[in-house]
Formats: C-alpha cells, sequence, structure tokens
C-alpha cells in the first residue's frame, strides 16, 4: 500500500462529499497500533447516489470494480442480498493500475447501521488528505470479533492494550 495512493483515494472521495467510513487495517493504524495492511477497506453508505459518486470519484483515479457491479446493484437491497447469499460477496474489490499497490474493498454487506456509525465516527487527519472519517473504535472491535481471523484478533488484543 502507497501513503499517497491512500492521500488520493480519501481526497478523491471527500471532494466528491461520499459518504463512508475507513476500517480495517488503517483503522487500527488510526488508533495507533502500528501494523501493515495491504488494502484501504470502506464502508459506503448505500444510497445510490452516494454510490455513483464514489464510483465516479474512484473512477477518476483509475480505480474499477474486480467485477461487473454498479451504483446500482449496491444500492438495491435485492441485488445485494444475491451477491451475498449466492455469490457470497462480502466486499467489492477496486483495482486501479495506477495504484496497483493499493486495492480498495467496499463492503456489500454492511456491518453495521451505515447513519449511526456514521454519526459516532471519529474523523482524524492524514496528511495530504484532510479529515478522514474512521468506523468508532468500539464498532471496530466488534467488526474485528466477528471476523475472528487471527490478524483480527491480535488487532483487537492491541486495540484494547492501548486504552490502558
Amino acid at each position: 500500500m502507497k501513503l499517497t495512493s491512500v492521500q488520493a483515494i480519501i481526497r478523491a472521495l471527500d471532494e466528491a462529499k461520499v459518504r463512508f467510513l475507513v476500517v480495517g487495517g488503517l483503522a487500527v493504524n488510526a488508533y495507533g497500533h502500528h501494523r501493515f495492511t495491504r488494502d484501504v477497506d470502506v464502508v459506503l453508505d448505500l444510497a445510490r447516489d452516494n454510490l455513483e459518486r464514489a464510483f465516479a470519484a474512484l473512477a477518476d483515479l483509475g480505480y474499477r470494480p474486480s467485477v461487473p457491479v454498479t451504483p446500482a446493484h449496491l444500492a438495491s437491497d435485492a441485488t445485494r442480498e444475491v451477491l451475498i447469499q449466492e455469490k457470497g460477496m462480502r466486499v467489492l474489490q477496486f483495482w486501479s493500475d495506477r495504484h496497483r499497490e493499493t486495492p480498495i474493498d467496499a463492503f456489500v454487506d454492511l456491518p453495521f447501521p451505515f447513519d449511526e456509525e456514521y454519526a459516532r465516527a471519529t474523523t482524524l487527519p492524514l496528511s495530504g488528505a484532510g479529515p478522514v472519517p474512521f468506523v468508532a473504535r468500539p464498532m471496530l472491535i466488534r467488526m474485528k470479533e466477528a471476523a475472528g481471523r487471527p490478524q483480527d484478533l491480535l488487532d483487537i488484543h492491541h486495540l484494547k492494550e492501548l486504552d490502558g
């Protein structure tokens, strides 16, 4: 992952007025435990106009979905349910030839009610990108508990350790 790519992604989404939250490894880093992460994990507000702005902003950076999914697909509860249940899709991956080292994973299977968590977000600065909305630490921990992978369990340990 490259910092310049992360900065470009955050700026593009912010300038397009996209409602999003950063989750995953970048959020763990933001809360004080520095570890390697290979992608940018985001949860997008699934309103169609928000998704259209997000897809357009990312396309301007050369990002495209790894499978043929459109903003209309993600905005549709029925289509999202098919993607989740029949295709096993939890995230929609975006790739860019210009930002090869920095893929984006956008959650399709929402881990929380977006509006509630957006209101609780922690906004922290990222040099060269401005303020970044991160999912609140308690929800980040709950997301990692639900995932239960070894890295997630280690992240939980470090996040709780930072609380003292």
